[in-house]
């Protein structure tokens, strides 16, 4: 229904502060994977009817026996795929800043 809101959320505070964050923590690459995310959920959400173009978007929105199943899905379906997300992310971190000290080394020992 709308669990691509928890990782757009995410995405929206990362873009926001993405000029005060070091460089070598590339926070670029996670918010292409968590915008990424998002824009393929919506487009699937929008394709099955799940989102709609028009007031309300959600279409849980329109029962209100349907909004506890909505929010439920954005915390547990989106806390998970954004989890997920994140955790693959700093995989990513650890291994590239891992992988720059050893070639840092090496060229140190080349160089004297």
């Amino acid at each position: 229904m709308a669990c691509f809101l928890a990782p757009a959320t995410i995405a929206i505070i990362t873009t926001s502060i993405r000029k005060k964050i070091a460089p070598k923590y590339h926070l670029e690459w996670l918010i292409s994977m968590l915008w990424g995310g998002v824009i393929m959920l919506a487009v699937e959400h929008i394709v099955h009817g799940e989102v709609v173009l028009y007031p309300p978007f959600l279409t849980a929105m329109q029962n209100p026996a349907d909004i506890s199943v909505m929010l439920q899905e954005i915390a547990i379906t989106g806390g998970v795929m954004t989890i997920a997300i994140i955790s693959v992310w700093s995989i990513m971190i650890l291994v590239t800043n891992k992988v720059e000290k050893i070639r840092e080394k090496k060229i140190q020992i080349v160089t004297t």
